[in-house]
């Protein structure tokens, strides 16, 4: 029997998330539990083929054609992950019904009711690179917030995604929802002719690289839902407290370099060039970090004490302040105030995540209005920007747009709504029957949770 095609699979989604629809939210949560019962029982033959991926990869990173960043992505062993993917399963399923829930009822007449409502948006098609616990994480939130989804990983992936699917698969075949509500593919041919699919699909989301997500934005009238950069930063105020500064600035550079929500530029209060500063480059150097500098910050630092190892120090070129290294490497710029510090920001970010450190409320207040990204931290690491750390369970990635949904999204940027009527009187309402010389909206707000019929 031949594959399907890419048509076929989008309309087998579209008819799976239309059947959905009539079946009990509950019936989300046992499909969960099921997956989770799924994934335990195949754990050793789903690492053992992740493993045979990682060594594929290592062969690519040792002909130059895949970075130490990716690799690390691609290892579900590594650390907690594995645990993290399952946790992020019970997670999710614990949390509050995302639909369903009326968010503005009015009374337009007299037995004439208007609610809105909370719904899923539809078909998902979700293509990202390397990460297989994503495979998981989005086939959860899909379900969970009622979505149909398609999932396409990256090749490096694949022994272990496929895996990673099948399981999924045969915890939905012990439910009433379709086993084609979650389908994975494997090529870019298919995912080119999926991002024409717009009567199928309702919304693309991408998690990857810049290049992946731009070319997906260029080539489908499809709405798309994600980030291309990861260009954070951590803005040293002028009244900043060392050991606050060394503590944030460390964790945000190297608690996961690789992460999109790591630290790539360090921007300094020029009043703080020989006090704060040299502190927080010798937490930095002490970490492995390679430092790209400007020349205040340079000059501060050969006037200081601080050892500075000449193989992690470099002068910063304009290309320095754009580039997501993904790396033990930051960029480093000095200003001279908190409205220099928005401004240099706002215009060289990605408008991800950006934080302050600082004692001055005045000033915090100021740098979380004023810059224009999906999280402005006070005292805190980017890293925080993550859905499981926000409470969310898991995310299907962080958003940079300005519409629908912004930073990590989880259940409540899956969810859209509807407007739903009901006339009670006995022959119904017209519009006909209102207007100049007769009957007047009402316009009555009415209090509920849900929708009454």
């Amino acid at each position: 029997m031949s594959a399907p095609s890419a048509e076929e699979i989008a309309k087998a989604a579209k008819a799976a998330f239309d059947r959905s629809q009539l079946v009990p939210s509950t019936e989300r949560i046992t499909a969960l539990e099921a997956i989770h019962k799924q994934l335990q029982a195949h754990k050793d033959e789903i690492l053992a083929a992740n493993v045979e991926d990682l060594k594929a990869a290592q062969e690519e990173v040792n002909a130059g054609r895949m970075s130490e960043s990716m690799l690390k992505r691609l290892d579900l062993g590594r650390g907690d992950k594995w645990d993290s993917m399952l946790q992020g399963i019970l997670d999710v399923s614990a949390l509050p019904d995302p639909t369903g829930i009326v968010n503005y009822a009015s009374e337009l007449d007299d037995g004439l009711e208007l609610y809105r409502v909370s719904c899923p948006i539809g078909v998902l098609l979700v293509i990202f690179e390397a990460r297989p616990e994503v495979v998981v994480n989005i086939a959860t939130l899909a379900i969970k917030s009622g979505n149909a989804a398609i999932l396409k990983g990256g090749k490096e992936s694949n022994r272990t995604t496929v895996l990673l699917s099948k399981a999924i698969s045969a915890g939905l075949a012990q439910t009433a929802l379709p086993e084609t509500y979650i389908q994975t593919i494997q090529t870019r041919a298919e995912v080119s002719s999926l991002l024409a699919m717009d009567r199928y699909i309702d919304l693309v989301i991408p998690r990857g690289s810049n290049s992946l997500v731009r070319n997906i934005q260029n080539n489908t009238r499809i709405p798309v839902m994600g980030h291309a950069d990861g260009l954070c930063s951590v803005f040293l105020d002028e009244s900043a407290d060392v050991d606050k500064a060394v503590r944030i600035v460390v964790d945000s550079k190297t608690d996961y370099p690789s992460a999109c929500n790591a630290l790539e530029t360090l921007i300094l209060h020029e009043a703080i060039l020989s006090t704060v500063w040299p502190k927080v480059a010798e937490g930095l150097f002490n970490a492995g970090v390679k430092l790209l500098v400007d020349e205040p910050s340079l000059a501060a630092l050969k006037a200081s004490n601080v050892t500075i190892p000449e193989s992690q120090i470099a002068p910063a070129d304009d290309e320095a302040y754009n580039t997501e290294h993904l790396s033990l490497t930051a960029a480093v710029k000095t200003v001279p105030s908190v409205s220099a510090a928005i401004a240099w920001i706002n215009e060289h970010s990605s408008h991800h995540t950006d934080s302050i450190v600082t004692e001055s409320d005045e000033n915090a207040t100021t740098f979380c209005k004023g810059v224009d990204s999906a999280g402005t931290y006070v005292n805190a690491s980017t890293r925080f920007a993550d859905g499981f750390r926000y409470g969310f369970g898991t995310e299907v990635g962080i958003s940079t747009g300005r519409i629908h949904a912004r930073g990590p999204v989880g259940l409540e940027g899956l969810v859209t709504y509807k407007y739903m009527m009901k006339s009670k009187a006995d022959k119904g309402h017209i519009v006909g029957e209102f207007g100049s010389n007769k009957k007047q909206y009402k316009h009555a707000r009415i209090n509920a949770t849900s929708v009454p019929f």
